[in-house]
């Protein structure tokens, strides 16, 4: 897949570095663009049809211990309260996918209190390793870790880990009034870089910015400006680089930050101590997935940031959708993608992070 890159043309592919290839891709690409907005077909773009059983990296579960918890709580999508394991298994039927890294979501599992949040968080665990044990090629599971807990977090990613062999860990984007990135969660960063793990981000909307505007849902614009400002504390931090061995995966293709990436890059450049190769450096090394963001104008401006070796298929099942809905608006892109492309995106990305899930 061709893909234009801030400040000049790259493709991911050596025979395109000629300048007569170029100007071809950028056609293409043009096209690509012009048909994603309804403004006409682009030929020679072959439109990617293979789903290659699909791997579903933001798939969401609910133990019965986390409904207790979050039962009337704000932030709670009510479509989460009545996930079962069978519903998920017939949606991702239905949807050709192979697997579904499960992971809890809004309103997470902090509500001020440690212990409960300590407790919920095993109780989580112990559920989703369970149905993983049940299912093991059907599910992985992210695990739920108790931030802003620092000392229970480091405890808790050594039994999820190493006890229940789980796949990788999951993070809200903040707790509180503090984001990923703060100084105080170092050692957790720290860690999770030691392992090299794989680290999902899910958003939610911090208390400075809950209900900034009457009558507007937190998801419809917090959520990718939360998923944006953890993205740039973690950079801003310095623990983007300090900590490389980290793989980290932005719901909601990262919110707001492709669209802001060229600025976020300008403002990075008096950072050298922080980021010596700057902020799209960094941002380049992340994967992104499709969750709530499967429509022209998300993608497209994603596609200008990484290319397709950075997308993951994600649904925010049960509520982002069906997993059918969510392939089948992401054929509809007509943004240039090829089987490749797709392949990479509905399978092979999440299968280089998650090896175990290649043989469903």
């Amino acid at each position: 897949m061709a893909k234009l890159s801030y400040g000049r043309f790259s493709s991911n592919c050596g025979c395109c570095d000629a300048p007569a290839a170029q100007g071809v891709d950028r056609r293409r690409f043009i096209a690509s663009g012009l048909a994603a907005l309804g403004m006409g077909a682009a030929p020679g773009v072959a439109r990617a049809q293979t789903s290659a059983r699909r791997i579903d990296i933001h798939h969401h579960f609910s133990p019965p211990q986390w409904i207790a918890a979050v039962r009337g709580r704000e932030l709670l999508n009510p479509g989460n309260l009545s996930w079962t394991a069978e519903r998920s298994i017939e949606d991702m039927d239905k949807g050709d996918v192979a697997a579904s890294i499960i992971t809890v979501t809004n309103p997470g599992l902090w509500f001020g209190d440690k212990a409960q949040t300590n407790k919920l968080a095993r109780d989580c665990n112990d559920f989703g390793a369970k149905l993983v044990q049940q299912h093991p090629t059907r599910f992985g599971l992210f695990c739920a870790l108790p931030l802003p807990d620092v000392d229970a977090t480091l405890k808790e990613i050594a039994y999820a880990f190493d006890t229940l062999k789980c796949d990788g860990a999951h993070f809200m984007t903040s707790y509180g009034d503090t984001w990923l990135g703060d100084p105080a969660y170092e050692p957790v960063v720290a860690e999770l870089n030691r392992r090299k793990a794989v680290v999902h981000v899910h958003p939610t909307a911090a208390n400075c910015c809950s209900n900034l505007i009457k009558g507007m849902s937190a998801g419809i614009m917090e959520y990718g400006t939360d998923t944006t400002r953890a993205l740039m504390n973690l950079m801003w931090s310095g623990q983007a680089v300090k900590y490389p061995d980290v793989r980290w995966i932005w719901s909601h293709a990262g919110g707001t930050t492709p669209f802001l990436a060229g600025r976020i890059d300008r403002s990075s450049r008096a950072l050298k101590d922080k980021m010596p190769q700057g902020a799209m450096h960094e941002m380049k090394k992340f994967y992104y997935d499709t969750a709530g963001a499967a429509n022209p104008g998300a993608i497209a401006s994603l596609i200008q940031l990484v290319s397709s070796a950075n997308i993951l298929f994600g649904t925010d099942f049960p509520p982002g959708g069906t997993s059918a809905e969510v392939a089948k608006e992401l054929a509809a892109l007509r943004l240039g993608f090829t089987d490749a492309d797709m392949r990479a995106i509905n399978r092979d990305n999440a299968t280089r992070l998650v090896p175990r899930l290649a043989a469903g």
